[in-house]
């Protein structure tokens, strides 16, 4: 019987399985019954009993929590598809033009893509670890209004799971109002892979947040930033930025392409005085 069960008890395991409440439910009470009776036999492995029997009491106390709904899933869904798309984008290396080269060496580049438009990349070295820049980028997400200068606003809609979020943000206006006040709902997705941090997201739609009085709505994505040590200094992290944005509106081409690589040096910029702010300082903002 107990081969059975372990059996029942692996079936949850495969993703298809995983939100059978009823499933988890039966393989948990199955396979706290079967080590009850291999208790009451007498003498025998009981240190692995009493383990397993520690893991099924685990398993027995997640047996309630909420399953993903239908909705909540679509937006899984969307922000691993932006985190997929996005990768392939910056694996692929050919193609990148130039646009600009400060003078700390951060850089931006661009290239066309079918389907998307142009696309942006921010390449640059940020002096600080990676889990201080990770941390300002997504726990500190709501205050990035406060450090940079071309948003307003981030206000997190809804959280699903440690890894996804619904987000709302406001872009300032630019100076001398080229660009006028945009704002932006997206499905952003942080993932972790060893060494390397992954956040991507896109546009969606929700419908607590409806289009914005004196807004327009513009879209966003695929578009992430992958954040990892620096080779020779694990001590500061490598940034890259791709930036995929629609502004909407009756733009010129070459205003769009200007603010937008523009916006990616000042983002760099502005990171930088963040993460090296002194503790004191940064509780006061």
């Amino acid at each position: 019987m107990l081969p059975a069960t372990f059996k029942l008890c692996a079936g949850i395991s495969y993703r298809h399985l995983r939100n059978m409440t009823g499933l988890r439910r039966t393989a948990a009470v199955a396979l706290s019954h079967e080590l009850e009776k291999l208790a009451l036999v007498g003498p025998g492995p009981s240190r692995w009993i009493n383990q397993v029997r520690r893991r099924s009491s685990l398993l027995s106390s997640r047996l309630d929590e909420k399953p993903y709904n239908e909705i909540e899933m679509s937006y899984i869904k969307q922000g691993e598809e932006a985190l997929k798309k996005s990768m392939n984008i910056l694996e692929e290396q050919d193609g990148w033009k130039v646009e600009i080269v400060a003078a700390n060496g951060d850089k931006v580049l661009s290239k066309v893509l079918p389907d998307i438009g142009k696309v942006f990349k921010l390449e640059a070295v940020v002096e600080k670890p990676l889990d201080n820049v990770y941390g300002e980028l997504v726990d500190n997400m709501e205050k990035m209004g406060e450090w940079n200068p071309n948003v307003k606003e981030i206000k997190i809609l809804q959280k699903i799971g440690k890894d996804t979020v619904i987000t709302h943000e406001k872009a300032a206006e630019t100076p001398g109002n080229i660009v006028g006040p945009r704002d932006f709902v997206s499905v952003r997705c942080s993932k972790r892979r060893g060494s390397t941090c992954i956040l991507a997201g896109m546009s969606t739609r929700y419908n607590g947040m409806p289009e914005q009085k004196g807004y327009v709505r513009a879209e966003n994505g695929p578009t992430c930033m992958v954040l990892h040590p620096v080779l020779e200094d694990p001590s500061k992290t490598k940034l890259t930025w791709l930036l995929s944005i629609d502004l909407k509106g009756w733009l010129p081409k070459s205003i769009i392409n200007q603010v937008l690589s523009q916006t990616q040096v000042d983002f760099a910029k502005h990171l930088r005085n963040r993460v090296t702010m002194p503790a004191a300082s940064l509780s006061l903002c």
